[in-house]
């Protein structure tokens, strides 16, 4: 009885697999940082990553031919954060420098630096307009800066504990943050009002980031799971185990149907959000995972870790 309720979980899993996610394997390895890799990111027409680096740099991949294209240098300590703007045209950076940067994709050049802040900035994030950039920092603060003054212009709120993660709404209005505390915040991008606030988790929340409707809010920690969130409940609806250790990482694909995480444990798995169910596991890298994406199609998935490699994912 118990083999056969084993071999039809099993086979749910499997259909699962077939019908909601593509089964990916490694197809590419980019090597070419000195340090740990703290992020991935495809550039918005997905030809491109961009990566950061404890070695003080930021680079831009093709993904095609898995070539170097540009190494923008400048900042002086960890570069723990790195994106393209919605355009594809800019590339903004924060570090342990304690500065956010924006560089020009084509020439590798700086364009503008905000130098601020007194404490680490974790993360960052910018609006879809393009306008504006909120940070997350070693002293708990969630900040906004604007990029036409070139100016930060607020603090929206301050937590207890450094905030490991920040995110703007689709429509910018909003932004969730995550933070050491282990819990997850739901504020008003132009008040600061706390709108919602999402706690269950009990160590740190390094990531959160909404569903592509913005209805929910997918979560991973220090405490090996990740959860899914109803923002309007602020219920959590889902517990998803099966990482080892810390989840570093985490993200819906853009059909919202699948969660891709990844962990100290050097996997990257792939979830049903459905069922909760893991659909697949993808092995390849010999140190803790830091960072992952998905290109916009879904076709691809770029991972970084501290093993000093790049894994392209299809």
């Amino acid at each position: 009885m118990i083999l056969t309720d084993l071999l039809l979980n099993m086979l749910r899993i499997c259909c699962i697999s077939c019908k909601l996610a593509k089964y990916f394997e490694l197809a590419r390895v980019l090597k070419g940082h000195g340090q740990e890799i703290n992020s991935v990111q495809f550039s918005p027409d997905g030809r491109m990553i961009v990566s950061s680096s404890d070695d003080e740099t930021i680079r831009l991949w093709d993904v095609a031919s898995g070539e170097l294209i540009q190494t923008f240098l400048g900042h002086s300590d960890w570069v723990n954060y790195a994106e393209f703007s919605p355009d594809g045209n800019t590339i903004v950076s924060c570090s342990h420098d304690k500065t956010i940067r924006l560089w020009d994709v084509k020439s590798g050049k700086e364009l503008m630096k905000f130098e601020e802040n007194s404490f680490v900035i974790w993360y960052i994030n910018i609006s879809s307009d393009g306008n504006m950039i909120v940070s997350g920092s070693g002293d708990g603060t969630v900040r906004i800066y604007n990029i036409s003054s070139g100016q930060d212009t607020r603090d929206i709120i301050h937590c207890p504990r450094p905030v490991r993660g920040v995110q703007f709404s689709s429509n910018g209005e909003v932004i969730l943050s995550s933070s050491v505390d282990a819990t997850i915040t739901l504020c008003n991008a132009k008040s600061g009002e706390i709108l919602q606030k999402f706690e269950g988790h009990t160590k740190t929340v390094k990531g959160a980031k909404f569903s592509p409707n913005n209805k929910f809010i997918v979560s991973g920690s220090f405490d090996k799971t990740i959860r899914i969130w109803d923002i309007e409940s602020g219920k959590s609806l889902k517990k998803l185990e099966g990482h080892e250790s810390d989840v570093n990482d985490v993200k819906y694909f853009p059909d919202g149907q699948t969660i891709v995480s990844c962990s100290d444990d050097k996997t990257i798995c792939l979830w049903d959000v459905k069922s909760g169910q893991k659909i697949q596991e993808l092995k390849g890298h010999s140190n803790r995972i830091l960072g992952i994406d998905i290109s916009p199609d879904g076709s691809t998935i770029v991972s970084g870790s501290k093993d000093l490699t790049i894994c392209i994912w299809r």
